[in-house]
């Protein structure tokens, strides 16, 4: 159990910012992070016993942070609509990192949570091929999303404008 133990610290040592990135992207502050990185890492220590290393550890990793992100967020927003007189305050601005970005974020703020996570992918560079396999999905359906995503994005910054 121990080795077990160590062998996952190192890997969440290794990719730790590829959890961040998951966690920035879904939340606004700094408590929500914390608590969506603390969930992700449950998530992953479940799942490392049956992570069978048929694909990359940081696609794995990718893919049950994704989705915990994804839970986690409709999770809250039931608990919000479910008790209304409780103030959860979801609609946190989410902090920039630079003043000239800040249009692009409140975009991608706006988006579903599968094309934030297209977009996550693709400003991570990963490949088509990574991205399909992390998202569950085909090489050609991945460029499709990304153009619809891309599109979406112009769209919403045009209109901010």
């Amino acid at each position: 159990m121990a080795n077990t133990e160590e062998e996952f610290l190192d890997l969440i040592d290794q990719h730790q910012k590829l959890i961040h990135n998951v966690c920035r992207m879904y939340t606004g502050n700094v408590d929500d992070h914390q608590d969506l990185f603390q969930e992700i890492m449950v998530q992953l220590w479940k799942g490392y016993a049956n992570f069978e290393k048929r694909s990359k550890v940081s696609t794995w990793m990718y893919r049950v942070s994704l989705y915990t992100a994804i839970s986690h967020i409709k999770r809250v927003i039931k608990q919000r609509e479910a008790q209304p007189h409780l103030d959860l305050d979801l609609d946190y601005e989410q902090p920039s990192l630079e003043s000239d970005s800040a249009p692009l974020q409140e975009a991608i703020e706006r988006l579903d949570d599968g094309d934030r996570a297209i977009v996550l992918l693709h400003l991570d560079e990963k490949s088509y091929k990574e991205m399909a396999e992390i998202l569950g999905i085909s090489d050609s359906n991945v460029g499709v999303r990304l153009n619809r995503v891309k599109k979406k994005l112009k769209t919403l910054l045009i209109s901010e404008k």
